[in-house]
């Protein structure tokens, strides 16, 4: 290539190259000329296009219960709407659209004769209808998909899972707490007109970043069901104004159930009054009667100032305090610490109360999760209220030691209870098990959380034995008994506090019952609180009833097995033994723990015959109260332990 050619060349590179370069500027002129000199003009031109914008409720996640049953879902429904100013014969359209959906066309035509840009016809409606109006192809008339929250079970949990409003926003229960989560992107429904003035709506997505979450909950919809009926029945039986219960795992804080009676169905909750839509469980504090007198005692045994043993006079049912007189339902002497709760002594609980001082008692409360929220995951939760050392007189700390003065929720009460039964560990309960997002993937999962220790493990399992009692015969919840198990509990009958004036409201009690099952190894709690019963207003005769009715179902249903029982025969067994007394079981059986013989220590005489038999060994056991050692010790090899030597003392103070 000679000079010249190579000159014409790379002239056509910078002709090229400045052209291109022009072309650029044009470009970069234009777009800063209508984004930035004209955009406001501009997008005032676009929005001038649409003749209306209307917001879309937007889809929600799905709530299911821990066995991934719907508790609350979204579902897409059709909507019809219409342009009333674009419907040229408006009579016609009315005849056809009333005749699609089955409404009144005279309504419809109502409706489309308004001077309006925009009006719906008919929201969420079956789908194959909303198909049906697109087929009449009317000018001005259209359809859209809209998500619409369906609760499937209708009343179940509904107190639990709450509502939405009618924007989708949630307002009450789970669904506001986790609005934020639950919620999916916004949606709105554009009406715009094309360049011939030809009107059509468009569905966009506004905020593509908010994706709509699942929520599996703790909640077991048979235990709920079986509540919910349960309740209602003793509710309506019993006369009563209202009832609420609810069931934990104490070993978890997992919440299996939660029932409120008046209930309500969130997919027509606004046919309800607002009263029926509140979670009693957490909302309303009432004093808690005998039940208390369970704490109480677990107080005074890990203080040492009483054991189960301890001898008490109940003076005959008649006890003066100062100007004030404490009286029991029925007229006691002499009784033991554990029978004082076993027979519901109030007198017998102000003696325990005394030998453990009311600020002690008070430390003690507050540990076991009164006067302070659980932190369960629902809004409206209240704390309660326990009388401060400082400001109870000697009265009010009397009434007190009996469960009346002081107040708690029912859910503050059963997890207190759960305290006992799992070992003596307060928990924090949940209902909330996992959040998943839009792919399924779990983005947060619940995981047991303890508050903290209240009393120590062996306390813990004297109260569980103690309170076996409760529901044995003589004792004051025999109703509660469930045959083939273990059941521990307590009664309350407390009195109510008069609204309108100070002191109680003669004749308006609530009755109350806190129980587990199975007693040895807890799988259930169990409170139930009946407001205003007129039947009977004791614990034992109309909240018990409840309690076994869904505690047998549950046991069922959660596959946990009945406790072994044996005749008299088969163990050689049929009173306490007193200190020093050998009682030998014969207890032959082909079955030898391969791992050696197990620890007794701690264990009660009843817990290491069921232990021993189960091994297939012969148990002998010396003394009473708990097993403090064993001959020979644990992990010898079974074939050389025949029999077992357990001896037992009774609790230390």
């Amino acid at each position: 290539m000679n000079l010249n050619e190579k000159k014409k060349t790379r002239l056509k590179v910078h002709l090229v190259s400045i052209f291109f370069l022009l072309g650029l500027c044009t470009i970069l002129g234009r777009a800063f000329q209508l984004q930035i000199l004209q955009g406001k003009h501009l997008s005032e031109v676009a929005r001038g296009g649409y003749t209306v914008i209307v917001k879309l409720p937007p889809k929600r996640g799905t709530i299911y219960d821990r066995q991934r049953h719907e508790l609350a879902l979204s579902v897409e429904l059709g909507s019809v709407f219409a342009h009333p100013r674009q419907i040229q014969d408006k009579e016609k359209a009315a005849a056809e659209l009333g005749r699609v959906l089955g409404v009144d066309p005279k309504e419809i035509q109502t409706q489309i004769e308004k001077d309006r840009s925009f009006v719906w016809l008919q929201r969420r409606i079956p789908p194959n209808i909303a198909a049906k109006v697109s087929q009449l192809q009317i000018q001005g008339v259209g359809t859209t998909t809209e998500a619409s929250r369906f609760y499937p079970c209708n009343e179940v949990g509904g107190h639990v899972l709450g509502f939405v409003g009618t924007d989708f926003q949630g307002l009450e229960g789970l669904e506001k707490t986790y609005d934020h989560l639950l919620r999916g992107p916004e949606r709105q429904l554009v009406q715009m007109r094309d360049a011939l003035k030809r009107p059509f709506a468009i569905d966009r997505v506004m905020t593509s970043d908010q994706k709509p979450h699942d929520l599996v909950l703790t909640i077991d919809k048979d235990i709920q069901y079986k509540a919910q009926q349960t309740l209602k029945d003793a509710v309506i039986d019993s006369r009563a104004v209202s009832g609420n219960m609810v069931c934990v795992d104490p070993n978890t804080g997992a919440i299996l159930a939660m029932a409120v009676y008046p209930e309500f169905n969130p997919n027509t909750f606004g046919s309800h009054r607002p009263e029926h839509w509140r979670n009693r469980t957490i909302t309303d504090w009432f004093e808690p009667g005998s039940t208390a007198k369970t704490f109480l005692l677990s107080s005074a045994l890990e203080e040492g100032v009483v054991t189960p043993y301890t001898a008490i006079d109940c003076e005959q049912g008649s006890y003066t305090i100062g100007r004030r007189v404490i009286h029991d339902t029925h007229e006691h002497g002499i009784l033991t610490a554990a029978d004082i709760v076993v027979q519901s002594s109030n007198i017998g609980a102000t003696k325990i109360g005394q030998r453990l001082g009311y600020q002690t008692y008070h430390r003690y409360l507050k540990r076991f999760g009164f006067e302070q929220t659980t932190g369960i995951e629902l809004a409206g939760e209240r704390s309660g209220f326990l009388r401060p050392p400082e400001k109870a007189r000697t009265i009010d700390q009397a009434t007190a030691y009996f469960g009346q003065g002081l107040t708690m929720t029912t859910l503050q009460l059963v997890m207190a209870m759960a305290a006992i039964a799992n070992g003596g560990t307060l928990m924090r309960p949940y209902i909330v098990q996992t959040i998943e997002d839009p792919m399924g993937t779990p983005v947060f999962t619940a995981s047991p959380q303890p508050v903290r220790r209240v009393i120590s493990e062996r306390t813990a399992r004297t109260m569980a034995s103690i309170m076996e009692g409760v529901t044995q015969e003589g004792g004051t919840a025999t109703q509660a008994a469930i045959p083939g198990f273990h059941v521990g509990g307590k009664t309350g009958t407390a009195q109510k506090v008069d609204p309108n004036g100070k002191g109680y409201a003669r004749g308006k009690y609530i009755a109350s019952f806190v129980g587990f099952v199975p007693s040895d190894k807890p799988r259930l709690v169990m409170a139930v609180v009946l407001d205003e019963p007129r039947k009977s207003i004791y614990g034992g005769v109309v909240a018990a009833p409840v309690f076994r009715e869904v505690a047998q179902a549950a046991l069922n249903h959660l596959r946990i097995p009945p406790q072994i029982r044996w005749e008299e025969k088969e163990i050689e067994i049929v009173h306490e033994a007193s200190a020093g007394e050998t009682i030998v079981a014969e207890q032959p059986g082909p079955m030898l723990p391969e791992t050696g013989i197990p620890d007794f220590r701690g264990l009660t005489m009843r817990e290491v015959l069921i232990e021993t038999r189960s091994l297939g060994l012969e148990a002998s056991l010396v003394g009473t109260g708990f097993a403090v050692r064993q001959d020979p010790p644990a992990g010898t090899e079974a074939e050389q332990a025949h029999p077992v030597t357990v001896f037992f003392e009774p609790p230390a103070g």
